[in-house]
């Protein structure tokens, strides 16, 4: 009776084995697919929706599965080589949302159209803003003393829920550009729910990841 209400069974762990290998395929393959659907160079517009995938799909679903227990692709690594590589992929992700985000405001400059005129523009604004407050409070946490109002503990407990909540306006954001024209246009019947599918997934997983590696911890603690 203990080990099937375990929640470290084998049983969860297979399943959150298989669920993290979905998402890092997902994250990839869903990357890919748009900078193919994008043609990349044909216009200064396709770059915007490649390096947006590239940003909040690949980048960030990464740099956040880089400590989880069971699908880092890093597991054997040191703690403090997973937190340089959090970093580095946090980075790669804001400097391309960043470039995405000027491009899509330079774009619609040139076309004279309108800027953050539907939900996936404000959503998308916020999700770019969000991500780099999450960077800023980040810095905290490699550098301790600069707040010290709350433990570091609690600290990191902020940090991942709030990282979780950027993450997962940056999916909805995804869904949402996949709801434009312009996407409509280029993926349709079967291959768009599919692509649809893909944010779902990856958000879902990287929810149950960072619910039980934070929030079961502070349970157990308690």
């Amino acid at each position: 009776m203990a080990q099937s209400s375990d929640p470290d069974s084998r049983l969860h762990r297979t399943l959150r084995l298989i669920s993290g290998a979905a998402a890092h395929l997902t994250a990839f393959a869903f990357t890919i697919y748009i900078a193919y659907v994008s043609q990349l160079g044909t216009s200064l517009f396709s770059w915007h929706p490649f390096l947006m995938s590239l940003a909040f799909s690949f980048f960030m679903t990464e740099a956040i599965l880089v400590f989880s227990p069971d699908s880092s692709l890093l597991h054997s690594f040191s703690r403090k080589a997973r937190v340089r590589a959090h970093w580095v992929l946090q980075l790669l992700s804001i400097f391309c949302a960043t470039l995405g985000l000027g491009i899509i405001y330079y774009n619609k400059i040139v076309h004279g159209k309108p800027h953050f005129s539907t939900w996936h523009g404000l959503v998308g604004l916020l999700t770019v803003l969000w991500a780099m407050g999450q960077n800023a409070g980040g810095i905290t946490l490699l550098y301790p003393k600069l707040v010290q109002r709350w433990t570091l503990s609690t600290r990191k407990l902020y940090h991942a829920t709030s990282g979780l909540l950027g993450y997962l306006l940056g999916c909805t954001s995804l869904f949402l550009g996949m709801c434009s024209l312009w996407f409509s246009a280029h993926v349709t019947g079967t291959l768009w729910y599919i692509c649809a599918l893909c944010p779902l997934i990856t958000g879902l997983v990287v929810m149950s990841q960072v619910s039980n590696a934070y929030l079961y911890r502070k349970r157990s603690q308690s």
